[in-house]
C-alpha cells in the first residue's frame, strides 16, 4: 500500500518505522529538514520536505495515488485541513490525530461530516489505558479486546509465590482455573509455555480468562489485594486531565501537581473536584510536604521521560505500591525493570497501534479483518482479534485438529458475547471474536494463522 504520513514527529516517526518494516510503500512530509533527512537515512522511506497541509507538498508526496494518508502533526487544525485536501486530490483514506480536549466531543461528528476514515486521541487512548491498571492494580499492564469482554493481564510471579517451582499442568490440576497462559517472559526472553514448564519467581506471565479465576491466579502469583483511594499524578497535560476525569468518576482521590501555575488554573476550573497543587513535581521536598507515601497509586506524566523515571524512582523508595509511568522513548522500558518499575505506558504507540490495525483491516477486503491489534512483551509478541468471517476456515472443527503455524495462540473466543477460555475441544463458529497471540508474524487475516496451503479455499 502507498501510505504519506504528515508530520515528522515521535508518532509520524514510529509509524514509518512501524509500517515500512511490514513492506508499505510509506513517504514522510515535514517542514523541519533536519529532522526528515535523519529520519529518510534510519529508515527505508521517502521524505517530502513541506507543510503537509500544502497542496504542493501533498502532490509531490503523491497523495493523489495514496491508498492512505494519516496526519500526526502537532496542530489538530492542520491535521484536519491536511486530510480535507488528501480527500479533494484523490486519498482513498484519511485518519487524523486529534487531541485537543475542546474536540473530544466532536470527534465523530467531525469523521463523519469531514469524511474522515479514523480520528484519534492518543491521551485520551493513554488515560484509558491506565485506568485499567487502576481498576487492576497488581497487574503490570490490562489489555481490553471484543469491547471490553476479555481482558489480557500481565502479572509477575513473586518471590514468595506457592506457584514458583511448579509445573503449569500441576497447577491447572489442582485449581482447575480458567484461565489461558499466553506468552511468559523470563530473563528477557519470551516463549509459549506448555503443560510441562515450570513457573519461576520474576516471570512476566501474560494470561487470559474470566476475571475471577484471573484474580485467582494473581493471588497465587503473590500479589496481595490492593485497595485504590488516593492517586498522585506528576504533570497536569492531557492525558492527566483525561485520566483526573475517568478517575473521580471512580469515587477516588485526585491529587494533580503541575508547575505552570496558569495551566493548574485551568485545571481547577476543568476538575473543581481534584486537588491541584503549583509546584514542581520532580522535587523530593514537595512530594514529601504532599505525602507522597500516602499515595496508593503514583503516576509520572511530565513531557520529559528521564524526569518521570527519576521521580518515579523516588515514589518507590517511599513506598508506594503501584507506580505508572509514561515514556516515549521505548528503550527506558528495559531501565524500568531493572528498577522495580513494572507498568508504563506509551501513548506514541497506543496511536502507532491504532493504525497498524487499520492498515491491516484495509488490506483484508473478503475476509476475517484484524478488528484490534496491541502489542505485548516490550513489543515481540502480538495479540490480535479476528472477527470468524463467511470464508474463514476451519469453522466448527475442534482445535486439537486443526494444524496452526508456530508460535501461536487461540487465545479466547467470545460466541454470542459470551467469553469462552479454549482448549483443545473448542470450535469457533461464523461471527465469533477469536483472540490470538503471535510471536513472529504479522498477519492480516484469520486465514493466515493455519498452516494449510490457502489455495484449498
Amino acid at each position: 500500500m502507498k501510505i504519506v504520513i504528515a508530520g515528522d514527529g515521535k508518532v509520524g516517526y514510529t509509524l514509518a518505522s512501524q509500517l515500512s518494516t511490514e513492506n508499505h510503500d510509506v513517504t514522510l512530509i515535514d517542514n523541519a529538514p533536519e529532522t526528515l533527512r535523519r529520519t529518510t537515512e534510519s529508515l527505508d522511506v521517502i521524505g517530502v520536505e513541506g507543510n503537509g497541509a500544502s497542496y504542493v507538498a501533498q502532490r509531490e508526496a503523491g497523495v493523489n495515488e495514496a491508498d492512505l494518508l494519516i496526519a500526526v502533526t502537532s496542530s489538530d487544525e492542520v491535521n484536519i485541513i491536511c486530510c480535507l485536501l488528501a480527500k479533494t486530490l484523490g486519498a482513498r483514506h484519511t485518519i487524523a490525530r486529534i487531541r485537543n480536549p475542546e474536540y473530544a466531543e466532536q470527534l465523530e461528528f467531525l469523521k463523519e461530516s469531514l469524511g474522515l476514515s479514523m480520528t484519534i486521541n492518543p491521551e485520551k487512548a493513554a488515560a484509558r489505558e491506565i485506568v485499567r491498571i487502576i481498576n487492576f492494580p497488581s497487574a503490570i499492564s490490562v489489555k481490553s479486546l471484543v469491547r471490553d469482554r476479555v481482558e489480557l493481564v500481565e502479572c509477575k510471579i513473586m518471590q514468595d509465590s506457592t506457584l514458583s517451582g511448579r509445573k503449569l499442568a500441576d497447577v491447572h490440576e489442582k485449581y482447575k482455573l480458567n484461565v489461558l497462559l499466553c506468552i511468559i517472559e523470563r530473563r528477557g526472553k519470551i516463549f509459549i509455555p506448555s503443560a510441562g514448564d515450570v513457573f519461576e519467581a520474576d516471570d512476566k506471565i501474560h494470561i487470559t480468562g474470566s476475571m475471577e479465576d484471573i484474580v485467582t491466579f494473581m493471588r497465587l502469583a503473590g500479589h496481595e489485594e490492593h485497595k485504590v483511594r488516593n492517586v498522585m499524578i506528576v504533570g497536569g497535560g492531557r492525558i492527566s486531565y483525561y485520566l483526573a476525569q475517568r478517575i473521580l468518576k471512580l469515587g477516588l482521590k485526585v491529587k494533580i501537581i503541575e508547575k505552570d501555575e496558569a495551566r493548574c488554573h485551568e485545571l481547577c476550573d476543568l476538575l473543581p473536584e481534584a486537588l491541584i497543587i503549583n509546584g514542581d513535581g520532580t522535587e523530593q521536598n514537595l512530594l514529601e510536604e504532599e505525602q507522597i507515601e500516602n499515595a496508593d497509586i503514583f503516576i509520572a506524566m511530565t513531557g520529559i521521560d528521564e524526569e518521570n523515571i527519576i521521580v518515579s524512582m523516588f515514589a518507590v523508595k517511599s513506598g508506594v505500591k503501584k507506580v505508572i509511568v509514561k515514556i516515549d522513548r521505548m528503550e527506558y522500558a528495559n531501565i524500568l525493570d531493572d528498577i522495580d518499575i513494572d507498568s508504563f505506558i506509551s501513548p506514541k504507540l497506543i496511536t502507532a497501534y491504532q493504525i497498524i490495525r487499520y492498515v491491516r483491516a484495509m488490506q483484508n477486503t473478503i475476509g476475517s479483518k484484524v478488528n484490534a491489534l496491541v502489542r505485548i512483551a516490550n513489543e515481540r509478541a502480538e495479540v490480535l482479534e479476528f472477527i470468524v468471517a463467511k470464508n474463514t476456515l476451519h469453522q466448527g472443527e475442534p482445535l486439537k485438529a486443526i494444524n496452526f503455524k508456530e508460535n501461536i495462540v487461540f487465545a479466547a473466543i467470545v460466541h454470542k458475547n459470551k467469553l469462552i477460555v479454549p482448549h483443545g475441544d473448542s470450535v469457533f463458529l461464523k461471527g465469533d471474536s477469536v483472540i490470538i497471540v503471535t510471536m513472529n508474524h504479522k498477519f492480516t487475516d484469520m486465514n493466515d494463522i493455519f498452516a494449510d496451503d490457502k489455495e484449498k479455499m
